[in-house]
């Protein structure tokens, strides 16, 4: 496994695998590495020659009074399991790599951008679309992969590919859950344990609500009536928005359609977790 921190380096390494006819496959990660980040990895090796996995913390997709400086960083462990997963590449940049000294060029996707998580957190996705734009145009993958729990995120991340005629294909992969439900997550190691009991809460909901859909139940208002619901009777759980709505435009469904998202956001203690599920022909549970 090549571990490198220059642009440079990155892209002789890539160079050189895709003059001989290697698929690059990309995996971009802000780090603390879990089992849903190695599903990707894996996705990735179905598809590809090499795999390349970004460790890189973005500063730009961080509020002031967020957990920039407190987010988990370990590194050491990060690359041990990337290591054991068969990753070809991880580029683990410094901050002054991706944004040289004086950058001032930004990617903003609007209307999406400014929605859902956008609203409590009005540079997250400028933040965000600008760093993937720039991993895609350092690595110039053939297929990055992105998790679907950050829906809204892979969303905003598909329409900037599309809109700037970038040649790379975006693949979301499903969420992954640890065994009591909750979607896994950088930071559940935030939560203590009576917190996690209450951050179930998300989960067990959009569970209430795909149960709903898989016996038939379509009406917007009567499905976001039962998350809702569902979320209210957990009185430490802060919630920011639980919502039904289209999953490719995310606007917040009226009437009955053949498919759905339900999203859901809140905070437990300090921390901000989000969780979600796709309701479609072929939701069972």
């Amino acid at each position: 496994m090549q571990v490198v921190a220059s642009v440079r380096e990155l892209r002789a390494h890539l160079k050189t695998a895709r003059q001989s006819g290697q698929a690059i496959g990309l995996v971009p990660t802000m780090g603390a590495l879990h089992a849903g980040h190695l599903s990707l990895v894996t996705a990735s090796q179905a598809r590809c020659d090499l795999t390349a996995v970004t460790i890189f913390v973005n500063p730009t997709q961080f509020g002031p009074h967020e957990d920039f400086h407190r987010y988990p960083r370990p590194l050491e462990k990060d690359l041990d399991l990337c290591r054991a997963a068969g990753v070809d590449v991880v580029f683990t940049p410094a901050v002054d790599e991706v944004y040289p000294p004086g950058s001032r060029t930004f990617v903003e996707v609007s209307g999406l951008s400014h929605i859902l998580e956008g609203v409590p957190r009005p540079e997250h996705f400028r933040g965000v679309a600008t760093v993937v734009t720039k991993l895609l145009m350092m690595a110039l993958p053939d297929v990055a992969f992105f998790g679907q729990k950050d829906f809204q995120q892979q969303l905003i991340i598909k329409r900037l590919t599309w809109d700037l005629n970038l040649p790379v294909e975006i693949e979301t992969c499903p969420i992954l859950r640890d065994p009591d439900g909750l979607a896994m997550s950088s930071r559940n190691v935030y939560l203590s344990p009576e917190q996690r009991v209450t951050a179930l809460a998300l989960s067990r909901a959009l569970h209430q609500v795909t149960a709903a859909w898989a016996r038939g139940e379509r009406d917007p208002a009567h499905l976001t009536d039962a998350l809702q619901n569902r979320l209210k009777q957990e009185p430490s759980l802060q919630l920011d928005y639980a919502v039904v709505a289209d999953p490719l435009t995310l606007e917040v469904l009226t009437r009955p359609q053949p498919e759905a998202v339900a999203l859901v956001a809140g905070r437990v203690g300090t921390t901000r977790l989000i969780d979600n599920v796709l309701l479609t022909d072929t939701t069972t549970r």
